[in-house]
């Protein structure tokens, strides 16, 4: 209640204003996205469907909050690029991280039978987010190159390993004993020699990850769908 004597431990709430100025970008991280992958028996080394469904929870949160110009996702991972003069929630970092990541994580629940219409949800899964600000555009697209070659690294690295677990018969210490040191060329050699598959070919969502770009316009701002 206003004025009543219990509100001095408003005091006791601390300012969390980010720095202005600087660009903004949140990215959300599966939590404990390994066993949630198992229990859901998530294809293994790419699920297309599970990748669809974190662009669908993306598009809602950009739907949302139009000061979001960018967004970029891979595996169990969505960043998001906002204007460097935004003034969303006067730039404080826990209503922005909180919205952010409520909104996500409720549509991916919400959208979940749409992309696994076969697939109970046994459990409701979890994100953590974090905000890193930047001072400049050079370093919001170094930051974006940065997770695009992760998503290279990591999905060659993926493929080779399942491809060895799957069709090879290997155990999973045995595929991590054969990969360990290997060089980007020596996997694509193994997949090609072994298994018949050229990585290049492999669909760009798996290799290169997705995007969301906010294309202005005079009467409105779509969300353009993710490549």
């Amino acid at each position: 209640m206003a004025g009543s004597r219990y509100t001095y431990v408003k005091k006791f709430e601390l300012p969390d204003n980010l720095l202005p100025g600087t660009y903004m970008v949140v990215r959300i991280d599966g939590h404990g996205f390994h066993r949630f992958c198992d229990q859901h028996s998530f294809t293994r080394p790419n699920d297309e469907r599970a990748l669809k469904l974190m662009d669908r929870a993306a598009q809602s949160v950009m739907e949302e909050y139009a000061d979001i110009t960018l967004a970029f996702g891979q595996s169990d991972e969505y960043s998001f690029l906002l204007r460097k003069d935004t003034k969303m929630h006067n730039r404080r970092q826990s209503k922005i991280l909180s919205l952010l990541l409520s909104l996500f994580t409720s549509s991916y629940i919400f959208h979940w039978p749409k992309h696994f219409s076969d697939v109970e949800l046994k459990y409701p899964p979890s994100f953590d987010a974090r905000i890193i600000l930047y001072p400049s555009s050079q370093e919001v697209k170094d930051y974006f190159a940065w997770r695009q070659v992760d998503t290279h690294i990591n999905n060659l690295y993926n493929t080779a390993f399942w491809a060895l677990v799957q069709q090879a018969g290997e155990s999973t210490t045995q595929a991590h004993a054969l990969l360990k040191g290997t060089q980007s060329a020596q996997k694509h050699e193994l997949l090609f020699s072994r298994f018949g598959v050229n990585y290049n070919k492999i669909d760009a969502r798996f290799r290169k990850g997705s995007v969301l770009v906010r294309e202005t316009q005079a009467t409105s701002t779509p969300v353009r769908p993710p490549l």
